[in-house]
């Protein structure tokens, strides 16, 4: 007999119910395809049992699950028991969560905010989010979902090392995985603020305007702009509670990042040059990406003496400080430094007409990067394309050939910013070599997903 681990259980019913939903089977005609008793499939899932593994791969078999079942299962061994539901658990609005099979294909759960957070508290999610959650933390984090006054540091703590663990899947799977699992988390740590103490208040008020800087950066990668503003003014808000006068300054430079993407370059210079007007307290790595947010925003004006003092402003106090000088700094600063600069420079020096030494840059960058990293992998190919077909003596036959590879990992992370890229590559061609078998192929296959069903496209 399996006595299930609840959390598991759950999770590995609500994918089994969806696989088979979506391959059109009933219970009974899944349990002859994979000789299982189709009550106990039934059972299954209700989150009722759990199926003992050698059936498991059975069904994941008979449903082509690429191995989604299996994995499910087997956390069932690894994960500490969640806590048992209470009345009223599903009496709040779904969270919908993607989860990721071994071969690359999508299978889409809902449960409700407050059962995330219980199957959050028991490490059962860990599966397929970043983050994990020891024994002792499962306790503390139950005991928290259950009364928020017995928040603590090391709550804090677990979500803050979930969010770190977020912007690096954010590297490599893009915007669409991420998104409703970090708005469930907001969503946990905003029913705990309203009855922590008030010793925790500022702390958590400081997360809580950390997870929305990363709502509002997802939002921005899918094309959602006004959304991705909504929530970046909102985590300025959330800093502003906290005192945290580093993260309101950053937030600025977000606002500015997101308004570049409107075409309101006075705005962009505006915000950044407002992040950095004060320096005296602030970590001298968030002055230099102000400095170099408003460098791109100088670049779009017309201005570019002044554009490049402010990358070699930036660039010196970086070499000057090459790590963050505050532990709580925004997660972007640990990991801003000169070979950051030097890639976000490639963008001013496209602008101003130095298209060959953005090309050099990045495909320097694109050469260095983890494999792993696929997302921006494909944001920087996009880049490197419209570099190499804006040169003064253009490839556009390798240009068309880098968009298209672009195009497949812009269709695998639903990233928005690699489609405005393109956009851009795609006007560029049309211009330079219309009519042109590449150019055509390209446009062709541009065109295909911009009409392919539920396909996002920037919202610029």
């Amino acid at each position: 007999m399996h006595e299930p681990t609840t959390g598991t259980a759950l999770m590995f019913g609500l994918a089994l119910r969806h696989l088979r939903t979506q391959a059109g089977l009933s219970q009974r005609e899944l349990g002859r395809k994979s000789l299982y008793d189709h009550s106990r499939i039934s059972r299954a899932e209700q989150g009722d049992i759990l199926v003992p593994i050698e059936q498991v791969r059975a069904l994941d078999a008979a449903l082509d699950a690429g191995g989604l079942l299996v994995a499910l299962r087997q956390a069932a061994d690894l994960r500490p028991v969640a806590p048992p539901m209470v009345p009223g658990d599903d009496d709040d609005e779904p969270v919908m969560l993607e989860v990721l099979t071994a071969d690359g294909k999508k299978v889409t759960v809902s449960i409700s905010r407050r059962r995330f957070g219980h199957m959050l508290a028991g490490g059962t999610i860990a599966s397929i989010l970043p983050g994990t959650v020891d024994p002792a933390q499962t306790q503390r984090l139950t005991q928290a979902l259950e009364r928020p006054a017995r928040l603590d540091d090391e709550i804090i703590g677990y979500f803050r090392r979930v969010l770190a663990e977020h912007y690096t899947a954010d590297k490599m799977l893009g915007p669409a995985g991420l998104l409703q699992p970090v708005l469930a988390q907001i969503g946990v740590l905003d029913d705990l603020r309203k009855g922590a103490r008030a010793r925790q208040i500022e702390p958590l008020m400081q997360v809580l305007s950390q997870y929305a800087e990363m709502a509002g950066w997802l939002y921005q990668d899918l094309g959602e702009l006004n959304t991705a503003l909504h929530w970046s003014r909102r985590a300025a808000e959330w800093a502003q509670c906290a005192g945290d006068r580093q993260m309101a300054a950053y937030m600025l430079i977000r606002q500015s990042n997101i308004t570049g993407l409107t075409d309101d370059h006075a705005a962009v210079v505006q915000l950044a040059s407002a992040a950095r007007r004060d320096p005296a307290g602030l970590d001298p790595k968030l002055t230099a990406l102000a400095a170099q947010q408003q460098a791109r925003g100088l670049a779009m004006l017309g201005e570019h003496d002044e554009c490049y003092r402010l990358l070699d402003e930036a660039a010196e106090t970086l070499r000057d400080h090459p790590q963050v000088t505050e532990p709580d700094a925004p997660v972007y600063l640990h990991h801003y430094d000169l070979d950051t600069l030097d890639e976000q420079s490639a963008f001013c020096h496209r602008v101003t007409g130095r298209a060959d030494t953005a090309a050099a840059i990045l495909e320097s960058k694109i050469d260095r990067l983890p494999a792993s990293f696929n997302r921006d992998r494909g944001h920087l190919t996009a880049k490197l394309a419209v570099a190499v077909a804006q040169s003064p003596h253009p490839d556009l036959a390798r240009a068309a050939h880098l968009g298209r590879e672009a195009l497949t990992i812009a269709r695998q992370t639903g990233s928005a910013r690699i489609r405005r890229e393109l956009d851009v590559l795609n006007a560029e061609l049309l211009h330079r070599g219309p009519g042109t078998p590449d150019t055509r192929t390209f446009h062709e296959a541009l065109l295909a997903e911009t009409k392919t069903p539920g396909q996002r496209t920037p919202g610029v």
